[in-house]
Order: structure tokens, then C-alpha cells, then sequence
């Protein structure tokens, strides 16, 4: 058996061009685990109303962060493939869950160099079913049609590992030394509140209700809102934070239905009206910076806290094709080969 990695994340348009922009949303917002309501509702809400809006507002989104390279995120991505690769011996392959760099095209490569045993690694520390469950069911669904003699092992999520919290931590840490700040906060890209209620494989536990996230319970393995919560605390724990002086919210709501609380907008807002001059902020369900982190954080975030009386706002940036990140990924493909089992 040859082995083979596979990093998958999640995409970009192919250029910020409106019309690119379009193709890419309408092959993101059609994911069934996107926007995860019936076909015909999904048609109507994507195809009769967002992608008749939203390119236009999009592109010029993509356009203030779109660097010569190309997309920042896929650019960063190759950057970690190119590190990682040559720290292990086997090949190292780079896909896009959405966009012309696919998972079919990914696998493909690996099984031209003879790998018929693969590690998806979809890179977000959290599950969710908008990122991960997306991934593997789209990777499984390919290997049966195009694939059939290759077997794929996924990487689960790895939010609470102790290695990567230490490799978050120091990072945050690097880019927060010497900077004046009074308030860091974590946030996290949302997700509809029924997103949290369908992943819970208890069927009961989930409420939503802010105790249900700190009670043990096996649905925690799949809760994206406690995942996030823990990886929170797990820093804040690591590099003695006191307490007040950070906090968790979550960006990017769409629609009219309950995404998850508080706010990242409104909680830039909240602390800028409650004086807090000096904030930070870190974007740790990310691992590749990306059209949120550098537009709607770096950008618009300061922008609000600018008007809301703020003075320094400090942006933390992803892991990103950090030495450390890479060197952790590296440990845990060599373990994984060495035992012929997932240690992550």
C-alpha cells in the first residue's frame, strides 16, 4: 500500500470578476450542507435571488484582497502543500471543496503516483457540516465512482488537540507581543443555529441554551458551537488570559434564519461603545487566510470599530504556512504512517 495526503480547504473564484464570482457562489450555496433546505427552496433563494445581488458586491469584496498571485487563499494553501511536502516522503496533494482545483482532481493526482491509500485532511479544526461533513461525503462519494480501489481515512476534527492548541497559541502570542490591546476576540465563522441541532447524534442534547455546550456529552464530537467555545478556552487557559479581557462570537450570517450568537459586527460595535480603545482579534476556525479574514475582520471589522470610537485594531493572522503549523502537520502524517492509525 502507498500512501498519500490529500489538503483539502475550501475554495476560491477563479478571478474577482463578477461573473467568476457567480459561478463560484452558485456552486458554494448549492451545497445541500450549505444551505440546507429543500431543492426547490434552494433554487429559488440561490438562483432567483442571491446570485441576481450578490457577485456584483462580492467581487468588489475580493478585489481589495485579491493578491498578484492570485486568490490569498489558494495561494497560502499551495504555500503549506509546498512546506509540508517537503517534510514528508508521501506525495502531498492540495484540493478546493468548491472551484476548478477538485477533490476528483486532487485524488487523481495521488493515484497517478500510486497511492491507493489516502488521508483527507480537510483543514478546519472544527466540524461542521458546512466544512468537513461536506468534504468527506463529496471525497467518498468520488472514490466509489472514480476511485473504487483506493481507500480514504479522514482526519477528524482537531480543535482540542493539545499539540495545536500550543501551535494557536504561539502564534497568537507572536503577533500580539508588544501590541496594546485591551480585548482579544475570538471569532469564529457561523453557522444557522439548525446546523448545531442536525449534527448532534444524541438527538437531545444540543439547546443552544449556554449550558449545553460546557456539559460532557458525546454530541460534542460533532457540536461546532462547543468546538469553537473550547478552543477558546483552551487558549485562553494556555496563555493565562484573564478573565473579561477576551471573548468568543461568531461572522458571516446570511439570511433571516438563527445563525449563532453573539454577533462578531455587533460585538466590535459593543466594544467600541462600551470604550475599549485598544482590541485584537483572531480568527481560529480558519487555518488559510481568506475573504473574511482579510475583507470582512481585517477591513470592515476595523472600519466599525474606527466609528464606534476605537483606536488600534489589531488582526491576528491564520496559521496560514507557519514553520510550527507545518511541523505539526508533518508530526501527525509520520504518526499516521508509522502506525497505520489516525493519532490526531
Amino acid at each position: 500500500m502507498k500512501k498519500g495526503i490529500l489538503l483539502v480547504n475550501l475554495g476560491s473564484p477563479d478571478s474577482p470578476e463578477s461573473k467568476d464570482v457567480k459561478k463560484y457562489l452558485g456552486e458554494f450555496l448549492m451545497d445541500e450542507r450549505v444551505i440546507d433546505v429543500p431543492l426547490w427552496a434552494r433554487n429559488l433563494l440561490v438562483k432567483g435571488i442571491i446570485l441576481n445581488t450578490r457577485p456584483k458586491a462580492s467581487a468588489k469584496a475580493y478585489k481589495k484582497i485579491w493578491w498578484e498571485e492570485g486568490s490569498p487563499l489558494i495561494v497560502l494553501s499551495e504555500r503549506l502543500q509546498k512546506k509540508l511536502q517537503k517534510q514528508v516522503e508521501e506525495p502531498v496533494a492540495l484540493a478546493m471543496r468548491y472551484g476548478n482545483m477538485t477533490i476528483k482532481k486532487g485524488l487523481q493526482e495521488l493515484v497517478d503516483q500510486g497511492v491507493d491509500e489516502v488521508l483527507l485532511f480537510p483543514l478546519y479544526p472544527q466540524f461542521a457540516m458546512a466544512t468537513t461533513e461536506t468534504i468527506v461525503v463529496l471525497a467518498e462519494e468520488i472514490r466509489q465512482e472514480h476511485f473504487p480501489n483506493i481507500k480514504i481515512e479522514s482526519v477528524p476534527a482537531f480543535y482540542n488537540k493539545p499539540d495545536y492548541i500550543k501551535v494557536l497559541s504561539n502564534s497568537i502570542k507572536s503577533h500580539l507581543d508588544g501590541k496594546n490591546y485591551e480585548h482579544l476576540l475570538f471569532s469564529y465563522h457561523g453557522v444557522p443555529e439548525r446546523h448545531i441541532r442536525k449534527s448532534d447524534i444524541t438527538k437531545s442534547h444540543c439547546k443552544i441554551d449556554g449550558s449545553c455546550c460546557k456539559t460532557p456529552s458525546k454530541a460534542h464530537e460533532f457540536c461546532y458551537r462547543h468546538q469553537c467555545y473550547e478552543v477558546t478556552r483552551l487558549v485562553a487557559e494556555h496563555l493565562q488570559f484573564k478573565e473579561g479581557t477576551f471573548s468568543t462570537s461568531f461572522q458571516s450570517r446570511l439570511g433571516f434564519d438563527p445563525w449563532l450568537q453573539p454577533y462578531t459586527d455587533r460585538t466590535i460595535e459593543r466594544l467600541g461603545k462600551e470604550g475599549v480603545k485598544n482590541m485584537a482579534i483572531v480568527t481560529p476556525a480558519f487555518v488559510s487566510d481568506c475573504l473574511e479574514t482579510l475583507e470582512e475582520i481585517a477591513m470592515e471589522g476595523q472600519e466599525i470599530f474606527h466609528e464606534m470610537g476605537g483606536n488600534q485594531f489589531t488582526t491576528v493572522p491564520c496559521l496560514n504556512d507557519d514553520s510550527d503549523w507545518v511541523a505539526l502537520l508533518s508530526k501527525w502524517i509520520h504518526e499516521w504512517v508509522d502506525s497505520k492509525t489516525l493519532v490526531v
